[in-house]
């Protein structure tokens, strides 16, 4: 006797007989000779007496078309299994259509989900068909109901949930010193540890490379500086060598001679070990230089992911006082400056600039000429971004200006945002820690959800008892992700899981990654505050103090919420600012379908990014800032403070110095400054007119403008989906009209 059903996406439901009655009786009722109320009852009771205790919705099925077939009613038998057929062929219908859309190379916001990946070529054409056919998967047999009707309903989105089978982890930050000094096995070959500069910047490309493949999300370098310091030293060394060799000089007492700089002059004038020195000098910093460069262009052009995308990378570095560290600084953002290829801007690696009082942030400080240039490089090139380390929330009590090691001290970031520092199962550091897995929460729609409740007091209560009950649902799903990315074993992760996750050099290959998988986090993620606030009374954040005072109280109450779920859970949850692409406007135009277009809420196609104040929203720099700082000391697991500024930055670095001041002075965490930049697609020609329309080069009329998606760059906007590109377009600039100033 048949008592509970499987159902297709994996639940198990009691057994309803009705529903067998309800199928032979429409089936029935397409024929001429109409219902058979006893045929009817004959071959339900039939099937429920006689079929096993648990059965499938299919075996069910396939029982029916036998029973109606040993009948005497072969029409009814014939229109059932027609009727049967078509059913399983609309099932089928959605992912028939997006397959065609991407063999076709349609451009549309499945395709265009990710603006890093090209959805075009072969490999991104199997990338999306693996996406697409996994993430059915996913929802019928990895969620749980709670969480699976979430997601169908858009109250939750969890990200790279087509990544979830294979139980990988976001992102880590390199302990690139590890790599470096013991090599590393990547596939068939081992690399061996670096000896000079030109070997670690290549071992630093390939490092990042590796992981992308192991990883779905990012790969970064907390302190790049740091980590290819002493390789300067080294190639130094060597130089004095080859002048031994030259000379037949011993130069030894130079090897470890201290040096203030690396900086290139010329070799007029000087004699004896003056002009050694000099010229081991200038000999190292062309090295260095060109080690750069390499290390810029092979970020843009190594693939990973099946040679679908560039590696997703970052790098972190500014507060190295060393004459070798200064020496990577100095060239990286030279490099930076000039360019790549016809000399355009690298898009990765995305380059963030370490800000620190004492260290280069003052102008007495020893690195704050690197800073300056730092200023310089980003006016033109976009990056660096600016992370303050001076933040209440970034420091470190063990951090010493003294320590060789303080860069195990200093917060790092990915990019795009994502920030790991405090740690309830280790060390307080970036180092060897990444992001486990994120999910974000629509609270737009729990807004739009409350505005039928005419008190205002009665309609925000509503509200929190939605996300109180949403929260539940999202750190619920994340530790089950957790469970069940904590069962693979070390030997799938080979370099991550080996050399690069903190704790991980202690595992066996087939040991399973539970006893180290909990030093990252698990970030619980929102988007569109100012629709939220809009929905619920009226205003956004950065035009009402009210709906200031409400925005901090919502995402204060995340953020209390996750420190109850991290004692529950034993976990390190953070509350993140999603960086929201695809997202941005998949939650929109759902709603927008469920509830109409609503003024300042579904009117647009997208929702505003996190906490961020609406990017069509005019107002000065300053206000964009007062409005938005005090939510980065709330999002432990990530944030970033855009300005907008319009025209040629290049010649006003001082306006990059103007939001870093602001930042200082304001407690942010993350940020940068966007510009006007355009881009001839045909040889690759930048400059900042505004509006252009033809290139002066080559004259082609295939111009771009290049601009930042969410916390990187992409080099043309074509890869750009409809909600993002609809934001681009709202886009204002925060310099207050007619002045050249953010104040």
């Amino acid at each position: 006797m048949i008592q509970t059903v499987v159902k297709r996406d994996g639940r198990i439901v009691g057994f309803n007989e009705q529903k067998i009655m309800a199928a032979i009786r429409k089936a029935m009722m397409t024929t001429d000779k109409g219902e058979d109320e006893r045929l009817l009852s004959q071959i339900t009771d039939h099937i429920a007496q006689r079929g096993q205790t648990q059965m499938t919705v299919e075996d069910i099925q396939d029982l029916v078309e036998m029973e109606l077939m040993k009948s005497s009613r072969k029409d009814v038998a014939q229109k059932y299994i027609a009727y049967r057929h078509q059913r399983s062929i609309a099932r089928k219908a959605k992912t028939r259509e997006i397959f065609l859309d991407i063999v076709n190379v349609k451009n549309n916001d499945i395709t265009r989900e990710n603006a890093n990946m090209n959805a075009d070529t072969p490999a991104g054409m199997m990338m999306k068909f693996a996406s697409e056919a996994t993430k059915p998967f996913v929802d019928d047999y990895l969620l749980s109901p709670e969480v699976r009707d979430a997601v169908n309903h858009n109250y939750l989105h969890i990200h790279d949930k087509d990544y979830y089978p294979t139980k990988s982890l976001t992102c880590v930050q390199h302990p690139l010193d590890h790599i470096l000094n013991c090599g590393f096995i990547a596939g068939h070959g081992a690399s061996r540890p670096a000896k000079r500069i030109e070997t670690a910047a290549v071992l630093a490309c390939i490092s990042m490379e590796c992981a992308q493949n192991e990883m779905h999300g990012g790969q970064a370098i907390p302190a790049f500086d740091f980590y290819l310091a002493p390789f300067v030293r080294l190639s130094y060394i060597e130089e004095l060598k080859n002048l031994e060799d030259l000379n037949g000089e011993d130069y030894s007492s130079l090897y470890e001679e201290p040096l203030m700089d690396y900086l290139k002059l010329p070799l007029d004038g000087l004699t004896g070990v003056d002009r050694v020195r000099q010229h081991a000098i200038n000999k190292t910093v062309a090295r260095v230089h060109q080690s750069m460069e390499a290390f810029i262009h092979n970020m843009n052009t190594i693939h990973s992911r099946g040679g679908n995308q560039v590696v997703f990378s970052s790098i972190n570095y500014g507060t190295d006082t060393s004459a070798e560290g200064r020496c990577i600084m100095r060239e990286i953002l030279l490099s930076t400056y000039e360019g790549v290829g016809n000399g355009e801007t690298a898009i990765f690696p995305i380059q963030i600039w370490k800000k620190k009082r004492g260290v280069n942030y003052l102008p007495e400080d020893r690195n704050f000429d690197l800073y300056q240039l730092a200023c310089k490089v980003t006016a033109r090139r976009f990056f660096p971004n600016f992370l303050n380390l001076d933040a209440s929330y970034n420091q470190d009590a063990e951090w010493r200006a003294d320590d060789p090691l303080r860069y195990e001290h200093e917060v790092a970031t990915m990019g795009c945002r994502t920030r790991v520092f405090e740690n309830r199962f280790g060390p307080k550091t970036s180092i060897g820690r990444g992001n486990i897995s994120f999910t974000t929460i629509n609270i737009v729609k729990l807004a739009i959800e409350c505005m039928k409740t005419e008190d205002k007091e009665q309609r925000i209560a509503q509200f929190f008892a939605r996300l109180d009950s949403m929260l539940e649902i999202a750190a619920k799903q994340l530790d089950e992700r957790f469970q069940f990315q904590k069962t693979a074993y070390a030997k799938q992760f080979p370099l991550l899981m080996k050399s690069l996750w903190i704790g991980a050099d202690k595992l066996g290959p087939n040991e399973t990654i539970e006893s180290v998988i909990n030093q990252g986090t698990l970030g619980i993620g929102f988007i569109g505050l100012a629709e939220c606030l809009v929905a619920l009374i009226g205003k956004h954040h950065g035009e009402s103090e009210e709906a200031q005072e409400l925005g901090l109280k919502i995402v204060g109450y995340m953020r209390q919420r996750i420190n109850d779920f991290c004692e529950r859970y034993h976990h390190n949850y953070s509350v993140l600012a999603t960086p929201a692409e695809g997202l941005a406007g998949r939650f929109t135009k759902r709603d927008r379908r469920d509830f109409g277009k609503i003024p300042g809420v579904t009117d647009r196609d997208y929702y505003t990014n996190s906490n961020h104040v609406p990017v069509y929203y005019k107002c000065s720099a300053r206000h964009k800032a007062e409005v938005e700082a005090p939510y980065h000391k709330l999002t432990g697991g990530g944030h970033i403070f855009y300005i907008e500024i319009d025209g040629d930055a290049t010649h006003n670095p001082q306006v990059i110095m103007s939001v870093v001041d602001m930042m200082d002075r304001l407690d942010m965490g993350y940020g940068s400054v966007n510009h006007n930049r355009n881009r001839c697609m045909d040889c690759g020609y930048e400059n900042a007119t505004a509006d252009l329309k033809v290139c002066p080069k080559c004259g082609s009329t295939h111009i771009d403008k290049l601009q930042r998606i969410t916390g990187y760059l992409v080099g043309t906007t074509d890869r750009w989906n409809s909600g993002k590109l609809a934001e681009l377009n709202d886009r204002v600039t925060h310099i207050d009209d007619g002045e050249q100033k953010l104040f």
